[in-house]
């Protein structure tokens, strides 16, 4: 049997991956200890769909979490089945409806995709890098234990 056969290929980017990828990303980000980066990854992909014409805005939403207890909104954006927040810009107010209170009754599809591989496939759609070095996984230099004899001071 080939080997090359069983390798598992990660699927092209369509709309409906991309989004999919989207989604992952922006699931593990509300979770995760650093989401700087997944959000910035998020955020990039959106900005390229927008671009292309493969994702629009729908209107504006109060945020859940408003920064400093203020009031703020949020970019809604649609991309296959699935919608988005994204922070709004000076003319996304100007030229979108504000459709009021985010409807929690309407949830995205579920998605049957590994964070790895959808960080994968934004960062090969983007051209996003990852600059950042995971915390914590610096590999420290192993010292041997000293041991003193019973009675001797460490210092």
């Amino acid at each position: 049997m080939n080997r090359e056969s069983n390798r598992y290929t990660p699927p092209g980017p369509t709309i409906e991956t991309l989004s999919q990828a989207i989604y992952i990303v922006n699931r593990h980000a509300k979770t995760a200890p650093n989401p700087k980066q997944l959000y910035q990854l998020k955020h990039e992909a959106i900005k390229k769909l927008l671009r292309e014409g493969k994702a629009k805005k729908i209107g504006l939403h109060f945020s859940q979490n408003p920064r400093k207890s203020q009031q703020q909104s949020d970019v809604l954006v649609e991309c296959a089945q699935y919608t988005f927040h994204i922070p709004p810009t000076k003319a996304d107010f100007e030229s979108l409806p504000h459709l009021g209170s985010l409807d929690h009754s309407v949830r995205n599809p579920k998605a049957n995709l590994s964070l790895t591989q959808a960080k994968k496939l934004l960062m090969a759609y983007t051209g996003f890098k990852d600059d950042q070095p995971q915390p914590g996984k610096k590999k420290s230099q192993y010292q041997k234990p000293v041991f003193k004899k019973l009675g001797e001071s460490y210092f």
